[in-house]
């Protein structure tokens, strides 16, 4: 970990990585509007490059130091007779959040290689150790479908060779599809996002991280507030309750929908995945 130099980008939303090389000058936007991606880089690193194999080790690190973070985190200890890492003073997650905040940059740092070699394995160990990591907090949805929307437009965009946004050509695909997804990726990728979304139903049906609901505790409350009838005070809170459910229901049912339409598309078989949150 100590090997690369990394800071946090103000613009970019994540790490980048000072030796890496810099995306040439675009008359686009260097981020998404929406997505917070960074814009990749013009041409996809040459396979077996130096900078490539760059990449490769800082990533394969980086992954892994989450992975170790959340493994603390969870308290899963080394299996009796193995010795202990030397770099024992890593500290767990306290929270989704802290790990999405981790994970947002890995993202953007894949993503901005602009190379699918690398983008493709990357993001589908990623989304799949995600449908994991998400299972071991109580809900944070606006960390939660942050990271789920970067994925979303990453694999929907290298399962058709363009930004589905902008519509920019992506690195790697200048000579057709032979640098995207195939089969068994495909195949992988909607295993992924098929459990991701029937896992999201069930984590944002949990209660919340306790931090959220702190600051609920430290305000009074009154009968009216809290039982009062159809006419009464307690009206527009419910109404403003019944809205972030709606809200909440609709991130839900948004979760993978553009990797999913995609999929369909691409694997020729007009499937769509569909979910329904229940009504607990």
């Amino acid at each position: 970990m100590a090997d690369h130099h990394v800071s946090s980008s103000a613009e970019g939303g994540g790490f980048v990585l000072h030796s890496l090389p810099s995306p040439a000058p675009s008359s686009t936007s260097t981020v998404r509007s929406i997505t917070g991606l960074p814009h990749p880089r013009a041409h996809a690193l040459r396979p077996g490059s130096a900078k490539e194999d760059q990449v490769r080790h800082f990533v394969s690190a980086r992954l892994l130091h989450i992975s170790r973070r959340f493994v603390k985190k969870a308290g899963i200890a080394a299996p009796d007779g193995d010795d202990p890492p030397v770099n024992d003073d890593v500290q767990g997650y306290k929270s989704m959040g802290e790990l999405c905040k981790d994970l947002e940059g890995l993202i953007n740092i894949v993503w901005l290689s602009g190379t699918p070699s690398l983008q493709i394995p990357y993001l589908l160990n990623i989304a799949s150790e995600f449908n994991t990591w998400v299972t071991g907090f109580p809900p944070s949805p606006a960390a939660t479908f942050a990271i789920l929307e970067k994925l979303d437009h990453c694999f929907a965009s290298l399962l058709t060779g363009e930004d589905i946004d902008s519509h920019e050509l992506l690195p790697g695909f200048e000579n057709g599809f032979r640098a995207g997804m195939s089969r068994t990726d495909m195949v992988r990728c909607k295993s992924i996002v098929e459990q991701a979304r029937v896992l999201i139903v069930d984590v944002m049906s949990k209660e919340p991280e306790e931090e959220e609901e702190d600051g609920a505790e430290d305000e009074p409350q009154t009968m009216d507030e809290d039982e009062s009838g159809p006419e009464g005070p307690g009206r527009s809170g419910r109404a403003m309750w019944d809205e972030d459910e709606e809200r909440l229901f609709m991130d839900v049912a948004r979760v993978y929908e553009n990797s999913l339409v995609k999929l369909g598309e691409t694997l020729g078989m007009g499937w769509v995945g569909d979910i329904q949150m229940s009504a607990d």
